[in-house]
């Protein structure tokens, strides 16, 4: 089944629809409050490939909208009407609906199914299909063609067009719609969804596709395709199935989707959004087919888990009647088949809530893609459940957790207006119905009152009475009213205001109506007020008329409270008789005096259509026409003719004026078309203009031609020529053109051109010489005159091409090149240019004059050079001439460019000794064509040192740390050639010898190293460096430190343990000696630290101290040392190898603290050493006298460590370290921030 929605914007398109198919009378009408179902009433539309639901709630629809309903054959359309009658439509059939909303109503599909809306030639259709395939309009069976009576004029508001949906097209198998009902037409198009998302900003929400969502795209078509061809293979001959079979139709509380009834919240911010349901009936299909509906049930399945994770909606701002939800979108990731499908990056999410218990009904109060709406419209002081659902690509997940809430009180809702329940003269008695309290109970009433002059409103009466009878009024007078009602919390917004009038007496007489205008078919009347009456009082007027000829008496024509009136629909030149009363809620009064008005008559019908008398001459012509047939009931006084040149002008000319039906037209132009109408004028008006009739007048010959002109600028023998077309063409289209050209004084002449352009190249033509020239133009009746003559000169010619020059070499560095004079050819030559250069194609213009010869100097010896002439004179540069070639003799070798010093580290060679050599190299120069033999090099004081035919040499026997000047020339068969610049180059100076090696600080771990005179640490400055060796276990010496320093801290060495080192100096002269080997030793190391001794109570007045042992330091004996502190003095109670102690003669209530160490023990030279190692952490402990309740008075010391007493020396310590450290950093950033900055 398709809707197709029409957007009209003229009334006939109602009347075309209802002649064509019946509507419903309170579908059009709009009788039933623009709702096409009652609130109870499902309408269910069916159809082979799904079922369309649509309820009261989601279809209103208004004036100026039409959609079609179509009914396919075989089926039924059943609507209730508004008396409760079923009225059911059968296929085929289009059923129209109008209503004057002007949207798009939202469609609901059933479970597995999607609506799609097709756009084509203006016409909307909304398609069901189920949710399996894709979909494509040019083969879905149930997109028929648009009716033939709906006319394609519509162009679609830019918010009407939704947002693109993947769509689907139906399984092909058993139930599929038979063949004879599939159109074939192209697709449409626009495709669009059925609905459009609106943000609470009026902005569209889009659904865009990510690649993943385009490549199962792009696989669903695939099986789509293949089931497709599978289908039309197995079933070529299978009978078409029973639409009824193909799905059932079961759920009977299901309205739109969503339950039973519909939720009348109000929500902010609402995107409604397609809904993925479930299906309602299961087709038959093949294997294949099933297959694939299982994979496409795994993926469904896949993703219905994933929306069904969903968190609960948390609640905020509460309020009275509205509600702020918000939740958390699910996960965005699903495994698939193909490395997983992503969810798209909007979800569809459908909020339900329930005033009735958690486990009471829900409701839908917003369906769209916002994660925070805003719900309004609920009841104060109420208990409220709310539950979210997500929704993906058709697919519902399951509801998350309910969260509740309770609205707030508030003041009550605005009551509605009080109702009138009796009147007198001077007496109003009202009556008013209680509005929602808000959650509190109303204590009283407000009642107020304009006192019946339009006043601001004052109070009448205040109390908890619903009813109450104002007195002492005024008869025949309106009276505005309001209400409003009041609880603990407040006053409610007041009600609309209402007018109510006081009994009175029946009005007076009015005056007969007056004639404002009048026209053919309507007249505009107008009346006053009766006499005596109240301007406060209501009063509404009955016209009434009587048309004389038809015999029907007075009828009514008018009724309503206004002054004025418009008749329509008279007939034309008749006599009508009028009348008015006056009423009142009392009555209605006497008729006025009775007046007759007349119309006028109508404008008179266009005369025919003109025609021609004679023969159409080229200047002038006769015109005549014929009267109308209709002359709108008076004479004809005058017809006018209007004249109008050319077929597409709207400009018309008024060429006679007059009574005679004929005239001659005169002063016309041959050749050219002509339109004329004519129109009449009578006492009712002006006619429409009669059919216009084109004619064309005869031609001549085209008139002469514009004298020629040249197009740009002349050349020396030929000439671009061009012209206008002549002014008259006579009426015909000039079709040629015939130029000619003669010499000025002669009378011979020739034709150079002929043909339909208006330009043309003259050649062949002398340079300088004056030539004339004449055109004329032709048309279909034949040439016209030539144009007036025209004469233009060639210009001159540059000269001719110049002979091969002549080159001379004078000598090696210097070529002398002549010409001759070449032809001038018509202008004296004024100059020469030559160019020369070492390459054919790459020669530059070395000389511009008038000389004959030219000398060229500074040239390479043993190089072919090339050279050319050419000629200038005032018309321009001649051609060059051909390319000469010369030869210029050898000569000593060219001096050399580079010459540079090589380093050491460069060279694939050492040195003899850096401090008295120099290795140098450079570049070979030009030989200038004689071989280069060998190199002269130059340095110190004139000697010269002769080397072979090599690039680098080294000078040897020099001074160390000494400056020379060196330069270098080349030498072949022909002599020396000049020397190369002079560099200046530096020999290095003798290495350093190395420095005094000493042992600074000895430990048991490391050696600090000290050498030579300089600071700890070398600024950057100093050039010589050091490097440090030391020998390894195998007795090699291996370099430890490299660079500038001269100390150094060598570490993790072990104790105990005799170390050799020697040293090196070298700096830019090079590496010096190694000193001799110095031999240092490290200290023994001592114990390690003990952990904190443990303090126990043995016996009465005597307790344990134990601590842990160290074994033996590679043979050392260990011992021990116990010392006690007591207050601020420290004495030694032990010392020995045990490990424990027993200390005695403690006092009562005293605080101790016990510390131990350990020494190695180890003989040297002198004798017996003792080393010890750092104290371990004091343990304290206190001795107390307690006495028990249950023994008799025994006396036991208790042991109490006490964790929180005076600080020990190491936290003690630790906290004047933390100190020093703040004050630093505050130091530091006060020295940045104020000093620095």
């Amino acid at each position: 089944m398709s809707i197709p929605m029409i957007m009209a914007e003229q009334p006939p398109l109602e009347s075309a629809l209802m002649n064509e198919v019946p509507l419903l009378p309170h579908i059009v009408n709009g009788d039933s409050g623009q709702q096409v179902i009652s609130r109870s009433t499902i309408c269910v539309f069916t159809c082979p490939v799904g079922v369309l639901q649509v309820s009261d709630s989601q279809i209103d629809f208004v004036l100026k909208q039409v959609i079609l309903v179509q009914v396919n054959p075989g089926e039924t359309f059943t609507i209730r009407t508004e008396d409760g009658h079923i009225q059911c439509i059968q296929g085929p059939a289009h059923v129209p609906m109008m209503s004057p909303n002007g949207s798009m109503p939202p469609i609901y599909v059933p479970p597995g199914y999607v609506s799609q809306v097709i756009e084509e030639n203006g016409v909307r259709r909304v398609v069901v299909l189920p949710h399996s395939t894709e979909f494509h309009p040019s083969n879905h069976p149930s997109m028929h063609p648009p009716p033939p009576h709906v006319p394609h004029y519509m162009h679609h508001h830019p918010a009407l067009i939704p947002h693109p949906h993947q769509v689907y097209a139906p399984v092909t198998g058993t139930g599929d719609i038979p063949p004879q009902f599939i159109p074939q037409h192209p697709p449409p198009p626009h495709v669009f969804t059925d609905q459009e998302s609106r943000s609470p900003h009026g902005r569209s929400n889009f659904n865009h596709r990510d690649e993943r969502t385009l490549k199962a795209h792009e696989r669903l078509q695939k099986r789509l395709k293949e089931r497709q061809v599978g289908g039309q293979k197995d079933k070529p001959n299978s009978p078409p199935s029973s639409p009824r079979k193909s799905h059932s139709v079961s759920p009977t509380n299901v309205q739109n989707g969503y339950g039973k009834g519909q939720a009348t919240c109000g929500v902010t911010g609402i995107a409604a959004g397609p809904v993925k349901l479930k299906l309602l009936g299961k087709a038959q299909s093949s294997p294949q087919v099933d297959a694939e509906a299982g994979d496409s049930d795994s993926e469904t399945k896949l993703l219905q888990e994933l929306l069904s994770g969903i968190a609960k909606p948390v609640v905020s701002e509460i309020k009275g009647k509205s509600v702020v939800l918000s939740w958390n979108p699910p996960s965005n990731s699903v495994e698939e088949e193909d490395n997983g499908e992503q969810l798209p990056a909007t979800c569809s999410y459908e909020v339900t809530l329930s005033n009735s218990g958690k486990g009471g009904k829900f409701k839908v109060v917003y369906l769209g893609e916002e994660t925070t709406v805003t719900i309004s419209e609920l009841r104060p002081a109420t208990d409220y459940h709310v539950r979210v659902s997500a929704i993906c690509n058709s697919v519902k997940g399951s509801a998350s957790e309910v969260t509740s809430f309770t609205t707030e009180i508030s003041k009550p809702d605005s009551p509605a207006p009080p109702k009138l329940i009796n009147r007198t003269k001077n007496s109003l008695s009202f009556q008013w119905k209680a509005p929602n309290d808000g959650g509190s109970k109303i204590s009283s009433y407000l009642l107020e009152w304009d006192e019946g002059r339009q006043n601001p409103f004052k109070e009448c009466y205040f109390g908890h009475q619903k009813q109450y009878k104002l007195t002492k009024l005024s008869p025949s007078v309106g009276y505005m009213f309001r209400l409003a009602a009041k609880n603990e919390i407040g006053l409610s917004d007041f009600s609309e205001t209402i007018q109510y009038y006081t009994a009175g007496s029946v009005p007076p007489s009015p005056p007969p109506p007056q004639l404002i205008r009048v026209g053919v078919t309507w007249m505009s009347l107008e009346w006053s007020r009766p006499s005596g009456v109240s301007c406060d009082e209501s009063i509404t007027y009955i016209l009434e008329m009587e048309d004389e000829s038809s015999g029907y008496g007075y009828k009514v024509k008018y009724n309503g409270d206004e002054l004025t009136c418009t008749l329509k629909n008279l007939r034309r030149s008749s006599s009508f008789n009028c009348r008015i009363f006056a009423c009142n809620s009392e009555g209605k009064s006497n008729p006025s005096e009775v007046v007759k008005y007349c119309t006028c008559p109508d404008k008179p019908g266009p005369p025919s259509k003109p025609s021609i008398k004679g023969k159409v001459h080229a200047y002038s012509l006769k015109a005549l026409w014929d009267p109308p047939k209709d002359n709108g009931g008076s004479e004809i006084t005058k017809y006018v003719l209007e004249l109008s040149e050319g077929l597409n002008e709207n400009k018309w000319d008024m060429v006679y004026n007059g009574p005679v039906r004929e005239h001659v037209c005169d002063h016309l132009t041959p050749g050219t078309w002509y339109r004329m109408r004519v129109y009449c004028i009578s006492n009712g008006g002006q006619s429409q203009v009669s059919e216009i009739l084109a004619v064309q007048t005869a031609a001549i010959t085209p008139g002469p031609c514009q004298p020629l002109r040249l197009s740009g600028k002349a050349k020396a023998r030929e000439m671009a020529l061009r012209w206008a077309p002549p002014v008259v063409d006579g009426g015909s289209t000039v079709t040629e053109y015939s130029v000619e050209i003669g010499e000025p004084g002669w009378d011979d002449r020739r034709l150079v051109y002929k043909g339909p352009e208006l330009e043309c190249t003259v050649g062949s033509l002398l340079p300088g010489k004056m030539y004339s020239f004449w055109i004329k133009s032709a048309n279909k009746v034949g040439y016209g005159p030539h144009s007036e003559r025209t004469d233009i000169s060639t210009v001159a010619a540059p000269p001719d091409q110049c002979n091969t020059p002549v080159t001379t070499c004078k000598t090696a560095t210097c070529v002398q090149v002549s010409w001759e004079r070449p032809s001038s050819n018509g202008s004296e030559v004024t100059e020469f240019r030559l160019e020369f250069g070492g390459m054919e194609g790459c020669m530059q213009v070395i000389y511009c004059g008038p000389a004959l010869s030219y000398e060229v100097k500074a040239l390479t010896p043993a190089t072919a050079y090339y050279c050319r002439v050419q000629a200038v004179n005032a018309a321009g540069p001649g051609y060059y001439s051909s390319t000469a070639i010369c030869m210029t003799p050898a000569s000593v070798p060219a001096a050399v460019n580079v010459l540079q010093v090589i380093d050491e580290d460069q060279l694939e060679i050492v040195l003899p000794s850096p401090s008295t050599c120099l290795a140098i190299q450079w570049e070979e120069p030009c030989c200038h064509g004689s071989e280069i033999i060998g190199y002269n090099i130059e340095y110190g004081d004139k000697q010269i040192a002769a080397v072979s035919k090599v690039t680098s040499a080294i000078i040897e026997h020099l001074q160390p740390d000494t400056s020379y000047r060196i330069r270098v020339q080349a030498v072949n068969s022909i002599g020396a050639g000049p020397f190369s610049h002079s560099i200046k180059a530096k020999t290095k100076p003798l290495p350093p010898e190395p420095p005094h090696l000493e042992c600074a600080v000895v430990s048991y771990q490391s050696l600090k190293l000290k050498w030579g005179d300089g600071p700890n640490k070398t600024l950057t400055t100093g050039s010589t460096q050091y490097t440090l060796q030391m020998e390894d276990k195998f007795g090699r010496f291996i370099p430890i430190y490299s660079g500038p320093c001269h100390t150094y801290k060598v570490q993790r060495l072990n104790e105990s343990s005799v170390y050799n080192f020697r040293i090196q100096a070298y700096n830019d002269a090079g590496e010096g000696p190694f000193s001799e080997v110095y031999t240092f030793t490290t200290t023994k190391s001592p114990p390690p630290p003990l952990k904190a001794p443990r303090v126990q109570m043995s016996e009465e007045n005597i307790c344990e101290i134990t601590w842990e042992a160290l074994q033996p330091m590679k043979g050392d004996a260990i011992v021990y040392t116990l010392q006690i502190i007591i207050g601020r003095d420290t004495e030694q109670v032990y010392k020995g190898p045990a490990t424990s102690f027993h200390f005695t003669n403690f006092q009562t209530n005293c605080e101790y603290r016990f510390k131990v160490c350990a020494g190695r023990q180890y003989q040297d030279a002198v004798g017996m050493q003792e080393l010890y190692g750092p104290y371990s952490p004091t343990v304290p402990f206190s001795s107390q006298r307690q006495e028990s309740a249950s023994s008799s008075s025994e006396t036991t010391v208790e042991l109490t460590k006490v964790n929180k007493e005076t600080l020990t020396d190491e936290q003690f310590a630790a906290l004047i370290v933390a100190g020093f450290a703040v004050v630093s950093i505050l130091f530091a950033f006060i020295i940045q921030y104020f000093v620095i900055k």
